[in-house]
């Protein structure tokens, strides 16, 4: 497979910046609970860096990593970095090698300080176990409990930057279609989904629903229920007679509601295992999914739903339709991740009659673990390099890896002359609300309001399953997971292994967190939209209309090119997204007021 970087060895960057936080709120708790006098002698740690790109030439201006060593402010986040950091290990200055070189040729790169860990890509048997020997399995989770530290510090690594002149096909195949091939390509999941004998066009069945015989006699969502209020008594002995039960008759292979049911006993068996609230499972990130799997994964995603495309084209028009005029664009990206959402809107600016304007984005995410917190994200910034360089777009790229509640003001590089886009898709479900105090969710919202941008695009993942009581968590998490089961089983094939991929290593980790953990270790806390709108307006922003040119054409490619059942409706001046009409996303405009 065509791949611009060695994505097959590289964990999936998300999974790695959760797993991180978890990390180190956990550290943080036990540090406080332990040595309560000395936590404010811990330090933390960011890591900027820029990368600058014309259209005449691409200067990669590399800063040796710098550590902000701030005494700890309260804001309850100490760096896992930091302690890694405390030992001594000399520090090298990196020559970062054009990725556009003509030769086209990889180059290897000494890594002594930023070595980072990869992990072998695992592939998936017949039975959706992990097919790679019990002795790798059993020390990579032994590295995940926490001896990787000891690990890093005497394994350093080499990493292997491929260079090439262009990007990727499979990357354009997946990234570039959106405005210009999109009905092909859902077209090829209707084949695939005729193929399979099971669906016709636009999703409908083409014969009788066949009943399963284990459908007939369990009801799963009474029996999950009732297991749950056992688990949550503590009353083992019924709880596992309840496990076994559906167990029996639940499967990661079976129709959506078994698969649902599979992935909610997973939950509740570690959560019952841990016998405590405040357990953190190591299933939870014992497998580390790589990028490339996350690519195909997110391929076959946006051919059977169009929530997260749909996302993407409304943004990225809104985007666009803005900055007409503009000669400077500045996107400031929380949660940019591999950037996929960008490549569509360089091709765009592109073909601005005016000429494009030039590019700047600053990304931001959570760090990620090991030596180099900041490393993928630089890695994004040449990804979406190598695309404006391919379409003579203008570029410059800062990034930011840290807490997204401990940036300042003066972290983000602002130039009153650009115009300044804020977008921040489904992502602020992963901070914190009013449980702790400070709620990083209203410190992120104040500093975006503080920069004033001409725009802030906030998605939202319009859940209820973030309530402090298990019980009522747990039946809204079952509601809610039950409609994307139900969306999966409609529109993709049984057999299909990366809807297995998908579900196993986005939909069960999510719902291990939201059942299995308490306290800081559960990252998984949406709110419904309505929430966010009175938090929004609380934090200083006014809501913008909706663009009904935007909103019409986002409409007709759901109706043309996906499953029936997909909803996209409008709630005052929300955009919403939903299946079956129960609302999944949301996406709306805002301004400081």
């Amino acid at each position: 497979m065509l791949m611009e970087e060695d994505l097959e060895n590289k964990p999936c960057m998300l999974q790695d910046c959760l797993a991180l936080q978890a990390t180190e709120k956990s550290l943080h708790d036990v540090l406080v609970q332990q040595y309560p006098s000395s936590t404010n002698h811990l330090l933390t740690s960011s890591t900027k860096q820029n990368v600058e790109i014309s259209d005449d030439f691409i200067n990669h201006s590399s800063n040796s990593s710098t550590a902000a060593r701030n005494w700890d402010d309260g804001s309850g986040w100490i760096s896992l970095q930091d302690v890694l950091e405390s030992f001594p290990v000399e520090n090298t200055t990196l020559s970062v090698p054009n990725p556009f070189s003509s030769n086209g040729k990889g180059e290897i790169i000494d890594q002594e300080r930023d070595s980072s860990f990869l992990i072998q890509p695992r592939e998936l048997t017949e039975d959706g176990n992990d097919s790679t020997n019990g002795s790798r399995s059993k020390k990579d989770r032994q590295w995940e409990d926490g001896d990787y530290q000891e690990q890093g510090r005497s394994n350093k690594q080499t990493a292997l930057y491929a260079a090439e002149s262009e990007p990727p096909e499979m990357l354009d195949q997946v990234l570039l279609y959106q405005y210009q091939n999109s009905g092909s390509s859902l077209q090829e999941s209707d084949q695939l989904k005729r193929r399979s004998g099971l669906r016709g066009s636009k999703g409908k069945r083409t014969g009788k629903k066949k009943m399963d015989d284990n459908r007939a006699v369990v009801d799963f969502q009474t029996l999950l229920t009732q297991c749950a209020k056992a688990v949550a008594s503590y009353d083992t002995r019924t709880a596992n007679e309840q496990l076994k039960l559906i167990r029996q008759h639940s499967s990661p292979h079976g129709d959506g509601t078994q698969r649902l049911a599979h992935y909610f006993a997973n939950g509740l068996e570690e959560r019952l295992i841990a016998a405590v609230p405040l357990y953190n499972p190591v299933s939870l990130f014992s497998y580390k999914m790589s990028a490339a799997d996350l690519l195909k994964a997110y391929q076959t995603y946006i051919k059977a739903c169009p929530f997260k495309l749909m996302s993407n084209i409304y943004a990225n028009k809104t985007i666009f339709k803005l900055a007409e005029k503009v000669t400077r664009l500045h996107i400031i990206d929380f949660g940019i991740l591999y950037g996929y959402q960008w490549p569509s809107l360089i091709q765009m600016l592109a073909k601005r009659p005016s000429g494009p304007p030039m590019l700047h984005i600053t990304g931001i995410e959570f760090p990620q673990s090991g030596f180099r917190p900041s490393g993928r994200l630089e890695e994004t910034g040449n990804r979406l390099a190598k695309y404006c360089k391919r379409f003579n777009v203008p570029f410059e790229y800062n990034f930011i890896a840290q807490s997204w509640d401990t940036i300042q003001y003066e972290d983000i590089k602002l130039d009153r002359d650009e115009l300044t886009v804020v977008n921040c898709l489904y992502r602020l479900k992963n901070l914190h609300d009013e449980t702790v105090i400070n709620s990083p969710r209203d410190t992120v919202l104040k500093l975006i309001r503080r920069i004033i941008p001409d725009i802030f695009i906030h998605g939202v993942v319009n859940g209820a399953y973030n309530a402090p009581f298990f019980d009522i968590r747990f039946r809204e998490a079952l509601y809610y997971f039950s409609s994307l089961f139900d969306m999966f089983e409609e529109t993709l094939p049984r057999e299909d292994q990366q809807r297995l991929l998908y579900e196993q290593e986005m939909f069960g980790r999510d719902i291990i967190n939201v059942i299995a953990c308490e306290g800081s270790r559960r990252l998984e806390r949406p709110e419904t939209y309505k929430q966010w709108q009175i938090r929004n307006t609380r934090a200083g922003f006014k809501q913008l209309p909706l663009n009904l040119e935007i909103v019409k054409k986002v409409k007709n490619i759901v109706r043309l090119d996906y499953h029936e059942d997909f909803v996209v409706d409008e709630d005052g001046k929300w955009l919403l997204q939903g299946w079956k009409g129960r609302i999944i996303h949301a996406i709306s405009c805002w301004k400081s007021a």
